[in-house]
């Protein structure tokens, strides 16, 4: 796989951050809007999507009855009305907030094979021309953790066990209190299902970050850093707060309101 050119930006703060990345959606949407009858979207759901989520949630010029959503993993094990459920934050961050044409989240509720065939079907109709994602401590893209990441995975979406890594992320990011708290295992949509999307638009911030970040723009693309396979993607975005992006050297960087 050969790398392509990078869209890098940097921000002083989180907040920054996800207005930066809710701007370039918002600005990408509001072209498709012109030509397109309907717009299909996957969100990832976690703290780094907030500011994200909020500036889209309060755009005036999205045409929301346009966009179809989804999600692009689920924990599984937890109780219908769990809070730290990825549908109930997107519910709360996003959906509940706008007039979708319609939203399609995994149900983890189902049986696991009959939720997967009804996602994948799902997923599989037409062309996905978002993808609103981030990156995970360990360098996961949505639950695929680098034991289980395969660029060449045949499927759409998948049972995975999460990486100790991954669960001690959901630790920090204080969605869960302890590590046993986290569920041990996973629904999400395979790497190829994400690199389907036409446009990837990334935001990633905090420190414990720094070192996947690092290993994504710089190391090699490989399954041990998942989201590596980013820079095979002819249009992904990246925004980072200056936590997350650190002293990591590209060469094609643009730095916004960051001082010393």
């Amino acid at each position: 796989m050969s790398e392509l050119n990078q869209n890098i930006c940097v921000f002083s703060t989180p907040e920054e951050t996800g207005i930066a990345a809710g701007k370039a959606v918002e600005e990408y949407l509001i072209a498709l809007q012109r030509k397109k009858k309907t717009i299909r979207m996957i969100f990832a759901a976690a703290p780094s999507q907030d500011h994200l989520l909020s500036y889209l949630a309060d755009s005036p010029n999205i045409q929301w009855e346009k966009i179809v959503a989804f999600n692009m993993d689920e924990y599984l094990g937890l109780e219908a009305h769990a809070p730290q459920l990825f549908s109930r934050y997107l519910e709360d961050k996003l959906f509940s907030r706008v007039s979708l044409k319609a939203r399609h989240t995994i149900n983890t509720q189902n049986p696991v094979q009959e939720e997967i065939e009804r996602f994948t079907k799902l997923i599989s109709r037409d062309t996905i021309d978002i993808v609103c994602l981030g990156i995970g401590e360990n360098g996961h893209l949505a639950f695929n953790d680098p034991p289980v990441a395969d660029f060449n995975d045949p499927d759409t979406i998948k049972t995975v066990a999460l990486d100790m890594a991954c669960r001690v992320q959901q630790v920090h990011d204080e969605c869960f209190d302890s590590v046993a708290e986290v569920p041990t295992h996973a629904l999400t949509l395979t790497i190829p299902a994400l690199l389907r999307g036409t446009a990837l638009f990334c935001v990633v911030i905090g420190k414990h970050k720094r070192e996947a970040v690092r290993k994504t723009l710089t190391g090699p693309v490989e399954e041990s850093c998942p989201a590596s396979v980013l820079r095979t993607h002819p249009d992904c975005r990246y925004f980072f707060d200056k936590a997350a992006y650190g002293n990591t050297k590209t060469g094609k960087i643009h730095q916004h309101g960051i001082t010393g």
